[in-house]
């Protein structure tokens, strides 16, 4: 982590000096972004992200504090902060290979059991696949437990959820996963398992540490996603990539891969968000983003559900993601 000043404040802080309000420094070159960024890479070092904090360096009672929590983070605004960060990972350039647990969170999908299975491509050193049933109505179940029966070389389980909602699934399967690398794969099928190959050879290969799928780059499906659903997409992508400081363009793609280590991590800090992500999208998001990890999306050509209706309301969870939000800001910008 390096931390450093914005170029813009050096006439003030020089008057500073003069003044006695800051310690007096040798001469130095004030450096770019971009600067440190190909002395890092010389280095061997990659950006993984960027923040800029403090407009009142001064201590003045209520204003610093409302103007360094509040409207310092704010875009366009943020530009000339005082302080400015910035993270870097080494580069990594041999490839490992990896087991992989596969969780399959699903909710009266009866239809789709067979395909995931069926079309699930064998790849890394050891497949898991964890189907993890959310209290289906439609015979789901044992429709899972029959797949499991005909493929006894096939490492399959299946769990029931204690909870509800896909974050509890995808925790639930996680906690119970001894594979090294760790994926979603939705149920519906409307990211296609022959694409997830793609998202273990980044992981793999050192590209990112947490691998995002993004249904936005390629043309998609007439009905893969409704026009509501697209623009609220495009709003979180936005809102998320200024408060990540990543650039994330499909925040509620269910596909997300991460090695396990680095999960247990995210389980270890969950107590500075909370369990409040009923979804276990956004869980995943701010704890790789506390925990600095470099963040890949992977492009995906989204499909249509084939069989049932989804379980995700436009206007009841949208407003849910637009408090949680406003809770991301305070625990990620605001500084307290």
């Amino acid at each position: 982590v390096i931390g450093y000043y914005n170029f813009v404040w050096e006439p003030i802080l020089g008057i500073a000096e003069r003044l006695g309000f800051k310690m007096a420094q040798k001469n130095q070159n004030w450096l770019s972004l971009g600067d440190l960024q190909n002395l890092l890479h010389l280095a061997g070092f990659e950006t993984v992200k960027t923040e800029r904090r403090v407009l009142l360096p001064k201590r003045v009672p209520l204003l610093s504090d409302f103007l360094n929590s509040f409207i310092a983070p704010l875009p366009g605004i943020r530009l000339f902060c005082l302080n400015h960060y910035l993270v870097a990972r080494p580069l990594r350039t041999a490839p490992q290979e990896y087991s992989v647990t596969i969780v399959i969170p699903c909710r009266n999908e009866r239809g789709h059991i067979d395909d995931a299975i069926a079309r699930l491509p064998v790849f890394g050193l050891h497949q898991e696949i964890i189907f993890v049933d959310g209290h289906s109505t439609d015979g789901t179940p044992d429709t899972i437990r029959a797949v499991i029966a005909a493929n006894p070389d096939k490492d399959i389980s299946l769990m029931i959820q204690d909870g509800t909602g896909k974050g509890d699934a995808v925790r639930k399967g996680f906690a119970a996963a001894k594979g090294d690398m760790l994926m979603i794969l939705d149920a519906d099928l409307t990211m296609p398992p022959e694409d997830l190959p793609k998202f273990y050879r980044a992981l793999a290969d050192g590209k990112g540490e947490f691998i995002n799928g993004c249904r936005l780059i390629y043309p998609m499906e007439s009905e893969a996603m409704r026009f509501l659903n697209m623009l609220g997409n495009k709003f979180f992508a936005l809102a998320f990539s200024w408060l990540l400081n990543q650039p994330i363009k499909d925040t509620l793609c269910g596909t997300k891969v991460l090695l396990r280590s680095d999960y247990q991590r995210v389980v270890e800090g969950r107590s500075y968000f909370g369990e409040f992500d009923p979804f276990g999208d956004f869980d995943l998001l701010f704890g790789a983003s506390k925990l600095n990890l470099k963040m890949v999306e992977m492009p995906i050509r989204y499909r249509e559900r084939q069989y049932g209706e989804t379980n995700i309301s436009r206007f009841r969870h949208g407003w849910l993601l637009l408090k949680m939000t406003v809770y991301a800001f305070v625990k990620l910008k605001v500084i307290r």
